[in-house]
């Protein structure tokens, strides 16, 4: 056999290596970052790309970050990466999502030649902007919502450049906190590069190349065999996001999605102009939506690569909510229009895959972010998406309390929490009867009461606050969410100065139920009494 080609034990073999390379990456990151959002929440992504830019293998981290991660690599190679650079980014409109999450790309040279690229994004705590935490609520413009960097060389030819770094530094609240997150990123980048170097020497460079080739051509075909499973036909679905930040009108998203044999193509046709406020969201978040669905609905053990997206087409109008121009507001299209992209395109999905598609989740990420406007050590920015319920689904009920959709994050654990910030966690639990009832109960939401025992900002961005997640299949709706501040109900999106003592609570929605709830198991039922899960 020659060194061109892979038998199926050694394409097992290599896929996992693949595999494992982008996991380590994730490892390094994590335990050597500084802030909580990334050490204890886990808000960042890995990825392992190949040489043309496409995407080998993938952390099973936060589905947002990584089906949008290969618009970044495609824009870092307009740049001419070289051997021992470090390019940085941001930019929305050049690779990015929204500002927070800050990404690093690598190229990965092994004996002089770039046989691939590295990718890490991490969601920065602060990155400027108007607000501590950098996710404003009313911002009409990328320019408020923090510092934008398009893709620059913060490594060149293995010498960090200081002038970028500094640059950086100067325009984020908590510079060393920074510092020490972009020192964690570049860590796991290197990382990449090494393991690389050893499985060349293992399996030669030959055989590696055809490998990065051999596992995407294993997903793919496995992914259009799901799809020709799938009926023919076009399904359509609408849904709307509940104001922009700026009017509280709503915002509709449809979707016609076409299955046709072995492809399916995605049209956004219909969906709303892109608006005033930052609930827009570049075209990168809205493909990763599309892509996280179409993995859901077929088989999510499929290995996640690029040959996972070739059959897959995505059509959006250009300046539109879904595919804005420069300088819209974004911020909240990653985190909160992400998650309706989601709902939307599962409802269309619904009848072409009836047992796949759940009711509806929260369908919000619940962003909750709380800093002061004082610099140096005695500021602080503190940033949480907040679970909630999951939808009932054919043959099991919706998890309470968890990450839904577009997010797979952990929550920041209350001693953490308290010994980061001066924040008290005055309640932190799931909420009674917010699932929705069915055959198969949605998933609980989430109570979370914490006070600020500093004068400081706070911005919410939340959806799902008027229009209930819905339940599928005669199930009933979730509960819908509520934010307030000392009791009283505030917008779904607001940001605003509070003194010190002001407690902040998040309501989170539950999950729609499935099936006609008169069809529940009676031993279930019970179960569902016994643990206060019905009011």
């Amino acid at each position: 056999m020659s060194d061109r080609e892979v038998d199926p034990v050694t394409l097992e073999i290599m896929r996992n290596q693949f595999e494992s390379v982008a996991e380590e990456m994730g490892q390094v990151l994590i335990t050597s970052s500084y802030s909580p959002n990334i050490k204890e929440r886990r808000d960042c992504s890995t990825a392992l790309f190949d040489a043309d830019g496409r995407l080998v293998a993938q952390a099973e981290h936060i589905p947002v970050h990584l089906g949008a991660m290969p618009e970044a690599v495609d824009t870092v190679l307009d740049y001419d990466p070289e051997p021992g650079d470090v390019f940085v980014l941001n930019d929305p409109f050049e690779g990015g999502t929204h500002l927070p999450d800050v990404t690093m790309v690598s190229p990965l040279s092994v004996d002089g030649e770039v046989l691939g690229y590295a990718v890490s994004r991490a969601h920065h705590a602060d990155v400027g902007g108007m607000t501590p935490g950098s996710m404003p609520a009313g911002a009409r413009e990328i320019y408020q919502e923090g510092l934008r960097l398009p893709p620059v060389r913060l490594v060149a030819g293995g010498e960090t450049n200081d002038d970028v770094l500094s640059l950086l530094l100067a325009n984020v609240r908590n510079p060393g906190e920074r510092r020490a997150d972009i020192r964690a990123q570049l860590a796991a980048n290197e990382r990449a590069e090494e393991r690389l170097a050893d499985l060349v020497a293992e399996h030669g460079r030959s055989r590696v190349l055809a490998a990065f080739d051999a596992v995407m051509d294993y997903s793919r075909n496995r992914v259009t065999a799901e799809l020709r499973d799938l009926p023919d036909g076009e399904y359509r679905a609408r849904d709307v996001l509940e104001g922009d930040g700026v009017t509280d009108e709503d915002i509709p998203i449809e979707v016609t999605a076409t299955v046709d044999g072995d492809a399916v193509a995605f049209d956004f046709d219909g969906t709303a102009d892109q608006v005033a406020g930052n609930v827009n969201a570049p075209l990168a978040v809205a493909k990763s939506a599309v892509y996280f669905v179409v993995r859901c609905v077929t088989d999510p053990e499929i290995p996640p690569n690029q040959g996972c997206y070739d059959p897959i087409s995505v059509e959006v109008p250009e300046g539109s909510l879904l595919n804005p121009d420069a300088p819209a507001a974004v911020v909240g299209g990653n985190v909160e229009t992400s998650q309706r992209v989601t709902d939307v395109v599962f409802s269309a999905l619904a009848d072409a895959a009836p047992e796949r598609v759940p009711a509806q989740g929260q369908g919000t990420m619940n962003n909750l972010t709380i800093g002061s406007r004082a610099g140096g050590s005695d500021g602080f920015t503190y940033y949480e998406t907040i679970g909630g319920g999951f939808g009932g689904r054919a043959g099991g009920d919706g998890m309470d309390g968890v990450q839904v959709g577009m997010t797979n994050t952990l929550n920041t654990p209350v001693e953490a929490l308290e010994a980061e910030y001066p924040l008290f966690v005055e309640a932190y639990g799931l909420r009674e009867g917010s699932g929705g009832r069915g055959e198969f109960r949605g998933g609980l939401g989430i109570v979370r009461s914490v006070t600020v025992e500093a004068d400081a900002t706070v911005s919410l961005l939340t959806e799902r606050r008027r229009v209930a997640p819905r339940g599928i299949a005669g199930g009933e709706d979730g509960a819908t969410g509520q934010n307030l501040v000392d009791g009283e109900a505030v917008p779904s999106k607001t940001t605003r100065d509070v003194p010190a003592g002001t407690t902040v609570t998040v309501r989170t929605p539950g999950g729609g139920g499935y099936g006609d709830p008169a069809d529940r198991d009676a031993d279930a039922a019970r179960r569902d009494r016994e643990d206060e899960k019905t009011e």
